[in-house]
């Protein structure tokens, strides 16, 4: 449990609270960098190689080691100051981005030495998600959560957009000079980490040993309202990917080019900001569990619109309830698994809620290419849309407790 001396102070207004509008400006800057390093790494690394396979493992390089560590950064979340921990990743990630530039600085880099610090690049990246998500319930109040989640997610999202963009940008503008203004961004989000007041330090952490390595596993298990929130995520995105198709769909069925593959990747992003900012304005919203199996249905009905469009603008209009739907799941989502997980567990499940997450998106994208292969591109994404919608409707019934959810701004 937390120090008491360390316990968020209930009557502090949301947007005048010091240290969570750091931690927002912490993890905006942070996935702004991320996501301009990989679109100028990507840039880079394909004027080198000239190979797409190449672009296919700076993913792989990133995804990968999240993959692996997901139970370490658990661990080291519930043991160690998570603050601490945000600091030393934005530190890993400017070493990383460092290496990057000095590779690039050679006439004959290697590719493979470029993917090799994309691993420790990643491996930072899975800590500092993991600790950043258990951290954020420790910033304020159980009734104001549920806001600041709204909050975060719609800066996440912001950060998300802006990042390629800026990326891109940087790239036209300075070439290899983008991974200094990268470095700079890093070192904000360290800072603001590191200017995080509050000490949030777990004062008995359990001992180490084959508990420690599961028990989040075993807690998600028992919690049925964790394990139906966790795996409806995973199951819909898993089901529900299109994104890893948008270039088909824009090349061969709605024939836009490249200029409205941009607007349909960027829609859904817009969507769910919009749905975001508009959640951060409801102070105690109702009915919450069923909101969570209404939005995946949302999510799914979207999909299935999208697959059967010939017309680009309903493509656009299926594309931005996709990520409206996308985004109460998820606000609603974090928000049930973070209040009903005690904090000493709290890092070992978001290390579990990120995976699940982050693999579900990868495997997603390859069960839509796999059956793309097999019934074509417009089969594929109407399996996914109908598979999410009777997804939604089984776990409605397996997981009762859920929909019983009404206010986030309570205990569970």
């Amino acid at each position: 449990m937390l120090e008491p001396s360390d316990t968020p102070q209930p009557d502090v207004p949301l947007l005048k609270n010091r240290d969570f509008l750091l931690f927002v400006i912490c993890r905006s800057f942070n996935v702004v960098s991320v996501h301009a390093l990989t679109v100028a790494v990507g840039w880079h690394v394909y004027q080198i190689s000239s190979d797409p396979f190449d672009l296919g493992l700076i993913g792989l390089a990133q995804f990968a080691p999240a993959f692996i560590l997901f139970l370490l950064a658990g661990i080291v979340a519930d043991r160690y100051q998570r603050k601490r921990i945000m600091v030393f990743c934005n530190f890993l990630h400017i070493i990383a981005v460092s290496l990057i530039a000095a590779l690039f600085w050679y006439d004959n880099v290697s590719v493979g030495a470029i993917l090799a610090v994309l691993v420790l690049h990643g491996a930072a990246r899975s800590f500092f998600h993991t600790a950043s998500q258990a951290i954020l319930p420790n910033l304020m109040s159980t009734a104001q959560f549920p806001r600041a989640v709204a909050l975060s997610s719609s800066a996440n999202k912001a950060a998300q957009l802006f990042g390629p963009a800026f990326g891109g940008l940087l790239i036209a503008w300075l070439d290899d000079g983008v991974y200094f203004v990268i470095i700079i961004a890093f070192i904000i989000a360290g800072t603001a980490a590191a200017l995080i007041s509050r000490r949030l330090k777990i004062s008995a952490p359990e001992p180490f040993g084959l508990e420690t390595v599961v028990g989040g596993f075993r807690y998600v298990w028992h919690n049925k309202v964790v394990l139906g929130a966790v795996s409806i995520d995973l199951m819909a995105v898993l089901f529900g990917g299109v994104m890893g198709l948008l270039p088909v769909f824009a090349s061969d069925i709605l024939h836009v080019g490249p200029d409205g593959l941009g607007l349909m990747r960027a829609t859904p992003g817009a969507g769910a900001l919009i749905v975001g900012l508009i959640l951060t304005q409801i102070p105690s919203p109702r009915h919450m569990g069923a909101a969570l199996f209404i939005s995946v249905g949302i999510f799914g009905v979207s999909i299935i619109v999208f697959s059967l469009s010939t017309s680009f603008w309903l493509s656009i209009a299926a594309l931005a309830v996709y990520g409206a739907g996308d985004m109460i799941s998820v606000y609603v989502r974090q928000t049930l698994v973070q209040i009903a997980t005690p904090d000493n567990m709290r890092g070992r499940v978001s290390a579990i809620n990120s995976v699940s997450i982050n693999a579900s998106n990868e495997l997603g994208d390859f069960r839509a290419g796999i059956m793309a292969g097999g019934i074509g591109t417009v089969g594929a994404v109407l399996f996914g849309g109908i598979a999410t919608v009777g997804i939604t409707v089984l776990w409605w019934k397996l997981f009762p407790a859920i929909a019983k959810v009404d206010r986030l701004d309570q205990p569970l």
